[in-house]
């Protein structure tokens, strides 16, 4: 025997069809869309559950808050010797007022190796001391809902008046050896027109992308993260974060967490 149709589950019907066509033409300031909700009639309810939120607190830190030696600052230990050493914590008691210095070409990350840490020949002082570095903070929330991904970031005691740039960066896990550096990747536009930001006179700056798709999060093979870099140079190189230690400084970084070690947000309204 074929089971009738209530009145209401027509109604509902009707109300869905409607909602969702106005819905798709709203210019909501909250950036909701229609592919956001899904509906169900269950029984004499009608339910509105919104598509899951991934949403994410990220803490950017120095390669030193996060137990490793700094990748592209650089002090010389012995005045006038013309070699310098990538900072580690041992050094920040004796030369957190020493000056920071570029290296004689580019130079490949390597946080892993202690030997990796130096001598190299000194080129050209950067004009900030090591404590000045590793004063540098920022945060940020990542959200994805719909493919469609958001970063909003905010820093705080970068170099003042400093180009800076952000990169989506992927490291294996565990680590090579010998390591082979990471995996850079521009954040939003692949061509590195959405990940630029200057620093103002007193060192902060805000920055928000957007992007599709969501970002990868770490994985049992791949580590993935967000990477802030300074150009000491004043210059940007695209899709190319340019010459690690020469022109190219990485500042602070964030992790991300496991897709499983995280929770995602929903919304059911009946």
């Amino acid at each position: 025997m074929m089971k009738r149709t209530s009145l209401f589950q027509i109604m509902a019907i009707l109300f869905i069809a409607a909602f969702s066509t106005a819905l798709a033409q709203l210019d909501s300031p909250s950036g909701v869309v229609a592919s956001d909700f899904t509906f169900t009639v269950a029984a004499d309810r009608l339910v509105l559950q919104a598509a899951p939120i991934q949403r994410l607190e990220l803490q950017f830190g120095t390669h030193i808050q996060h137990g490793l030696p700094e990748q592209d600052a650089y002090i010389e230990k012995v005045p006038g010797s013309g070699q310098i050493f990538r900072a580690t914590e041992a050094d920040m008691e004796s030369y957190g007022n020493a000056q920071l210095y570029a290296t004689m070409g580019p130079n490949r990350h390597n946080p892993f190796d202690a030997a990796a840490n130096g001598p190299y020949v000194k080129d050209r002082p950067l004009g900030i001391t090591l404590a000045e570095w590793l004063a540098a903070a920022g945060t940020a929330s990542y959200a994805c809902a719909d493919n469609r991904g958001t970063v909003t970031a905010s820093f705080e005691n970068l170099v003042p008046q400093g180009l800076y740039t952000v990169w989506y960066f992927f490291v294996p896990t565990p680590h090579l050896e010998p390591h082979q550096g990471a995996y850079d990747l521009p954040l939003g536009a692949r061509d590195g027109s959405d990940n630029t930001f200057r620093a103002d006179a007193e060192g902060n700056a805000t920055l928000e992308v957007s992007f599709e798709p969501c970002l990868q999060l770490s994985g049992v093979q791949l580590a993935a993260g967000l990477g802030v870099a300074w150009h000491s140079n004043d210059l940007a190189y695209g899709a190319s974060p340019g010459a690690f230690g020469y022109i190219t400084h990485a500042q602070i970084f964030t992790m991300f967490p496991k897709e499983e070690e995280i929770e995602t947000d929903t919304a059911t309204l009946e």
